[in-house]
């Protein structure tokens, strides 16, 4: 810390006498940045707040007015000028009383110095002391920086930097996920309680941004300063510094050296998270195809488990997903040992969880967007759970709604109606020439028509799912109404076609496609 009136006073090569305040005053121990003389009547323009300014008075007749003193010291304390020191015996033999009452009236410190006492040893006190306060900090980052990198070879490296980062600055240190949870590290102190809430949502705005970025708070009456870690787009958590004080050049050295470390280590597992992420879009589509036991052994294997039955399917549009989505369903699915699955399948996120974590990936899910809940289901009648959540999702969409059931669908309106009637056998007969068709000849026409039907029967919209120009969905949407003797163009005929294919994924949701 720089040398302070106090460490000058108490110099006895200086010889320095106090004239205003009284010693102990609190102003005696603000912090020097520098020592500057002149003689000018106005000196503010060549000077920093914080500094101390000698002078001899050459600017002062011997008869002074006291308004003339009063408005240099006024323009002195204006400036922020740390105190005044007036050399006697060289142009006015003793203290003029004028600037003794003005600098009383304005609070500022004022230092007699004796005509023996050169300027410049002050000057040069104070610049030995800044200096050997500069080695002393350079001193103290290298040091810093050895211990920071011993922790980052430990074993448990990352909990280890933070540990040492909390102990050089004297601070408390809290990393958080990229899903904005607290990440507990054994050997940091907590997050004080009064103001993790908003820390945390602090936390959360800045990572739901998805920019690298510094933010320097103040939070209950203590400073914090928040810096996300991971790249732009791609945020893998964000390391929060609290009760710090402020940041010399030597502690943002440390700081950004641990930032560096921390950014480094979460970077390093992304590759792995990239591979794992395809690997549960493969176990999810042997879970689909009906290969339970290969799949349930793979997942063994690399999460320990699969969740347990009776289960829900819960689907999401995301075509983008959010950057720090699949980070936290990861961090949700290790939490959990595997009782939670996710797996992206094209767009469409999707994720397994029994009744216990349904609340938890309905949290998470609705933050990004609408999705779609089936109903309990098991891991051999995945297929038609998938599709009810899909449809339910679709209905989630079209409702602006957060999420919705596929119980709200099948037990409502019409259709609900219809159910109750067992109108799937009806529906099968209507639809039996189109599977025929699609079984001979091999082609889609019946998942054509299914999508075309999921997308409000919009042209483009489809054609564009379907990877198609929109003269061919036309044609093929024509030969499946030629096929089953509806005109597709009528309302009357579309809303039978709809029902139909509605009932037909009741009873065999995949059938259409697998033919």
């Amino acid at each position: 810390m720089p040398p302070s009136l106090n460490v000058l006073l108490r110099s006895r090569s200086l010889r320095l006498r106090l004239i205003t305040p009284d010693l102990g005053a609190p102003q005696l121990d603000e912090p020097i940045s520098w020592v500057h003389s002149s003689d000018l009547e106005d000196p503010t323009p060549f000077l920093d707040a914080g500094q101390l300014l000698l002078t001899d008075g050459t600017q002062f007749p011997a008869e002074g007015e006291f308004r003339k003193y009063d408005e240099y010291v006024g323009r002195l304390r204006g400036h922020g000028i740390a105190g005044l020191g007036f050399a006697t015996q060289v142009i006015h033999g003793t203290l003029p009383p004028a600037l003794e009452d003005a600098c009383r009236n304005h609070g500022l410190p004022l230092l007699e110095v004796p005509d023996r006492t050169p300027f410049i040893a002050i000057i040069r006190m104070v610049a030995d002391y800044l200096a050997r306060e500069e080695h002393s900090r350079a001193e103290w980052s290298l040091q810093a920086q050895r211990a920071i990198s011993r922790a980052a070879l430990r074993p448990d490296g990352l909990t280890s930097i933070l540990g040492e980062l909390e102990r050089q600055l004297h601070s408390w240190v809290a990393l958080y996920d990229a899903a904005g949870n607290y990440v507990r590290m054994p050997r940091n102190r907590p997050v004080p309680s009064n103001i993790a809430a908003e820390v945390t949502a602090k936390v959360r705005a800045a990572l739901d941004q998805g920019t690298r970025s510094a933010s320097h708070l103040n939070i209950g009456g203590q400073p914090v300063t928040l810096q996300t870690l991971g790249r732009k787009g791609s945020l893998r958590g964000v390391l929060v510094l609290g009760a710090i004080e402020p940041l010399d050049p030597a502690r943002t050295d440390i700081v950004n050296s641990v930032i560096g470390l921390a950014s480094l280590a979460l970077e390093q597992a992304r590759t792995l998270d990239t591979a794992r992420r395809h690997l549960r879009a493969g176990v999810f589509e042997q879970l689909v195809a009906g290969s339970t036991e290969v799949a349930a052994r793979t997942a063994r294997q690399v999460w320990g488990q699969l969740p347990r039955e009776p289960l829900f399917v819960t689907a999401s549009r995301q075509e983008n997903p959010a950057p720090n989505l699949l980070e936290a369903l990861e961090l949700l699915a290790d939490d959990y040992r595997g009782a939670v699955f996710y797996a992206l399948r094209s767009d469409l996120l999707v994720v397994l969880a029994g009744r216990q974590h349904q609340d938890k990936v309905l949290e998470l899910l609705q933050r990004h967007g609408p999705c779609g809940i089936s109903s309990q289901t098991t891991m051999e009648a995945l297929p038609g759970a998938l599709e009810e959540a899909s449809r339910a999702l679709r209905r989630a969409t079209e409702l602006g709604r957060a999420a919705v059931e596929f119980s709200e669908l099948s037990n409502s309106g019409m259709l609900g109606l219809l159910r109750e009637e067992k109108a799937g056998p009806v529906a099968r007969g209507l639809l039996q020439p189109l599977i025929a068709h699609d079984a001979a000849e091999r082609t889609e026409l019946l998942a054509t028509v299914r999508e075309w039907f999921a997308n409000d029967c919009v042209w483009d919209k489809t054609a564009r799912r379907l990877g198609v120009h929109r003269h061919t969905l036309r044609n093929r949407v024509g030969a499946a109404g030629r096929i089953l003797g509806l005109n597709l163009d009528g309302m009357r005929d579309r809303l039978e076609l709809f029902a139909a294919v509605q009932f037909l994924e009741e009873t065999q949701p995949r059938q259409g496609l697998e033919q």
